[in-house]
């Protein structure tokens, strides 16, 4: 696919004022400061002004270079104050960067802030008219897409009355309505949406879906990583203003989470206590089909977990090992647990599951090493939540190909069932 965003050392630079503690300024001190300055530039023409400490420099974004291809939907994330923000503005053109050069070639709409692009004293049917305007967009281009921007939006009521009486949740409708609808090259869209109900935000997730599928790019600033891993086939990490990493989501949502930890696949717990009086954990381990500790694994091949735990004296409870799964949005993937509650004594041991091939789908797992004993009643000897990560990857891409684009797989799972083909 060509390249329709191409960003190369981009840098943006703020000043930033800090109050100074002083006194109660008066004329004369405002007076005497203005001389003493006047004077040193002429006795000293040549000096270096002295940095003034009620101002810093703030680099937003430093040094970030980057390609988007068309069709890519890509999702942005990072902390607050990462630069996200900025960087849409300056793909928007909203503002400019201090340093570098963005190519853009195709249409954009962009969706960054409550009421973006609005003129709030008229009305949304010319509000409407207004941004196609701005798009480039004929009059009759415009007219083809009212009715489907007006039922989007679902403002049919108020399509005559001036946005600035509008609530929040309108104004946002109405402009995702506008910025989907008129058929962009390039959709960019922060986390605004999160302004909406419920109801709404699916409805936009599916029509960014609908546009990315068209063949159309999609930039998406989200704080959601269920959102992001379920909307983008990319993504970009951003950090103090830098790109941290880019490639495919689930393994950039990984790195976000893991703080770019080198193994997140191992876990040592022997320095510090896990546990209680009768059992403690030790150490966790993923391992793929050869036996090795690693963060990857491919869909077609099994994935073992590994739990090191000791037993710190005889005649404690029947211990029974279990692990949580967890996918990289939060949700529960499923939970298993060792099948029998087994004495044990005092000593080592080394429990495992392992995860079949072809059985959980593509993406980042997270997995929570717990021990439980059931008499008398249950009790939770410990329970580390998110220790271990790990990512399963289809190297064949799996996908559902259609003759003019692909469609990942969605779901958690995606084993291989057995099915049978009869003609009646």
């Amino acid at each position: 696919m060509p390249t329709v965003i191409s960003v190369e050392n981009i840098s943006k630079k703020y000043i930033i004022g800090h109050q100074k503690r002083e006194r109660y300024t008066a004329l004369r001190d405002v007076l005497a400061s203005g001389a003493r300055r006047m004077a040193k530039r002429v006795l000293h023409p040549f000096a270096k002004d002295q940095e003034d400490p009620s101002h810093e420099e703030f680099w937003a974004l430093d040094d970030v270079s980057f390609d988007i291809a068309q069709g890519d939907r890509i999702g942005i994330i990072g902390r607050n104050g990462a630069g996200k923000s900025t960087l849409l503005k300056i793909l928007s053109r909203i503002t400019e960067p201090t340093s570098g050069k963005i190519s853009i070639r195709g249409r954009v709409a962009s969706l960054l802030e409550v009421g973006t692009g609005f003129h709030p004293e008229l009305t949304g049917r010319e509000n409407i008219f207004l941004n196609g305007s701005i798009l480039g967009m004929s009059k009759a281009e415009i007219a083809r897409k009212f009715d489907e921007i007006v039922e989007f939006a679902e403002v049919e009521k108020f399509l005559d009355t001036p946005v600035k009486r509008y609530s929040s949740g309108m104004y946002v409708r109405l402009a995702f309505a506008v910025a989907a609808n008129l058929e962009p090259d390039i959709l960019i869209v922060d986390e605004v949406l999160a302004v909406g109900d419920a109801q709404f935000q699916k409805k936009c997730l599916g029509k960014m879906e609908e546009v990315g599928r068209g063949g159309r790019t999609v930039i998406f600033v989200s704080h959601s990583m269920p959102t992001v891993t379920s909307l983008c086939d990319k993504a970009i990490l951003l950090s103090s203003g830098k790109v941290a990493k880019m490639g495919p989501t689930s393994e950039v949502v990984m790195h976000y989470y893991t703080s770019g930890q080198a193994s997140p696949a191992s876990a040592d717990f022997s320095n510090r206590l896990v546990g209680d009086a009768y059992v403690r954990l030790l150490k966790g381990e993923v391992r793929n089909s050869s036996g090795e500790v690693a963060l990857e694994t491919n869909i077609d091949e099994p994935v073992t977990v590994e739990m090191t735990f000791e037993v710190l004296k005889n005649g404690s409870p029947a211990m029974v090992p279990n692990f949580h799964f967890y996918t990289a949005g939060g949700e529960c993937a499923f939970v298993s647990h060792d099948t029998e509650k087994r004495p044990l004594g005092k000593g080592e041991y080394v429990s495992k599951c392992t995860i079949p091939a072809n059985l959980l789908n593509e993406g980042s797992y997270f997995v929570g090493l717990a021990m439980s004993s059931f008499s008398p009643g249950i009790a939770v000897h410990f329970y580390e939540k998110s220790c271990l990560s790990f990512n399963v990857v289809d190297k064949h891409e799996g996908v559902i190909t259609r003759p003019d684009h692909a469609i990942p797989i969605p779901g958690v799972v995606r084993p291989y069932l057995n099915w049978s083909l009869l003609k009646s």
